[in-house]
């Protein structure tokens, strides 16, 4: 039985780790405590060499790891500088057993959950059609999620990625978050979007719920429990209502 989840706030994100846990706390038999970024409560001597260990180098390519001096090097200066990372794809459960090794001894029991809320992005790989595949979160202990996966793992519409496409052939960069809301129909969630931490709860709350249950995910798309693989599916499943399926409505919505 889990009886204390305590988060890690992500200080390079628009992520409210303190917001979580006041959502979460009073749908959960548990006591929820907010700390400060995992990667600098908790931080052993090879942990730069855990990450670049992790780096995924293709999407193609089931191997990782790149652990040349100059890449270890730029681990070192992430974990000092985290608002410097960005772009790389790590192997989530490499990630997942190098912070568990990073924990104390007397924190790595199954009462206390550790939710680090990372500034990477994360993934796992996909036996059934040879690939990576980015994730929100990698459930276990610590329970990984991701704040760049939110944004980048589930699908946006098609005719986002033609957006950017033809943005980028006409002035090489990336299109601003309105030139994108204007010129692509359906909902979706960009880089910094103010609707984050809302979003994260409900993938905050599936870490707690597996480790409590043994139960992965929901399949039912209204639920808060939903892994989702599309935008709009995740924007039905975490921001609309109702917040849960009949069946998790009754372990999950806090008394009046």
């Amino acid at each position: 039985m889990v009886d204390t989840v305590v988060l890690y706030r992500a200080p390079s994100t628009v992520a409210d780790a303190d917001a979580i846990g006041d959502w979460l706390e009073p749908r959960i038999d548990a006591s929820v405590t907010v700390r400060d970024r995992f990667l600098d409560s908790y931080r052993t001597d090879d942990l730069a060499e855990r990450f670049a260990e992790a780096r995924v180098p293709s999407p193609y390519d089931r191997e990782t790891g790149n652990t040349m001096l100059g890449t270890i090097r730029y681990e070192e200066r992430a974990l000092e500088n985290p608002e410097r990372e960005g772009g790389v794809l790590y192997d989530g459960v490499q990630v997942q057993r190098a912070l568990n090794s990073a924990l104390p001894g007397e924190e790595r029991d199954l009462e206390t959950l550790h939710v680090p809320i990372l500034d990477r992005a994360i993934g796992t790989w996909g036996d059934h059609d040879g690939r990576w595949h980015k994730r929100v979160n990698v459930l276990g202990q610590p329970g990984l999620v991701s704040v760049p996966g939110l944004y980048e793992a589930p699908a946006k519409p098609e005719a986002y990625y033609k957006e950017k496409q033809r943005h980028a052939l006409l002035s090489g960069d990336a299109p601003p978050r309105e030139v994108l809301e204007n010129q692509v129909e359906g909902d979706f969630l960009v880089d910094d979007d103010p609707r984050t931490t809302d979003a994260l709860c409900g993938y905050v709350l599936q870490a707690y719920h597996y480790l409590e249950t043994g139960e992965a995910f929901c399949d039912r798309a209204v639920c808060r429990l939903y892994n989702a693989h599309y935008h709009e599916d995740l924007i039905d499943a975490q921001l609309r209502e109702p917040a849960f399926c009949s069946e998790h409505a009754w372990l999950y919505e806090p008394a009046d």
